[in-house]
């Protein structure tokens, strides 16, 4: 192994794919391989979580603030559901998470708090008032 993964994970990514591919699996660097496999299932739950978190965020701006809607809080809440709809549908293991109460609180949390630190509201609803089904489907919007 000419690469570590200290001193360049880019070429040490490529030098792995390769010594894989070729077959010469004394080579590889068994480790590191299993926890960069392991990040990507990783990756996919972060970017889940980001998403409904930010989606959560506008649709409660769009409750608490019916004088600011706007298109793009809109387009933001509409792009938030089809990339969650796609990412669901490309790894649909992920679709346990939005059912756990923990998950769910600590995503909730990360919408309270964006919410909070964009408009400077202190009193936001400390549970999720909707559903994760309401949430997540496309047309609807929470009434004032």
């Amino acid at each position: 192994m000419s690469m570590t993964y200290a001193e360049d994970i880019a070429a040490w990514s490529r030098e792995q794919a390769s010594l894989i591919r070729q077959g010469r699996f004394d080579l590889v660097d068994i480790e590191f391989v299993a926890e960069e496999i392991e990040d990507v299932g990783k990756s996919e739950q972060r970017e889940l979580a980001s998403r409904m978190a930010a989606l959560l965020n506008h649709l409660l701006k769009w409750q608490l603030q019916p004088e600011r809607r706007g298109a793009s809080w809109e387009i933001t809440i509409r792009n938030q559901r089809l990339g969650l709809s796609k990412r669901l549908a490309r790894t649909p293991s992920l679709n346990p998470m939005l059912t756990d109460p923990d998950w769910q609180e600590e995503i909730w949390a990360d919408a309270l708090a964006a919410c909070a630190a964009e408009t400077g509201l202190v009193t936001l609803p400390l549970t999720c008032p909707w559903s994760f089904a309401q949430v997540l489907t496309l047309d609807w919007l929470p009434a004032d």
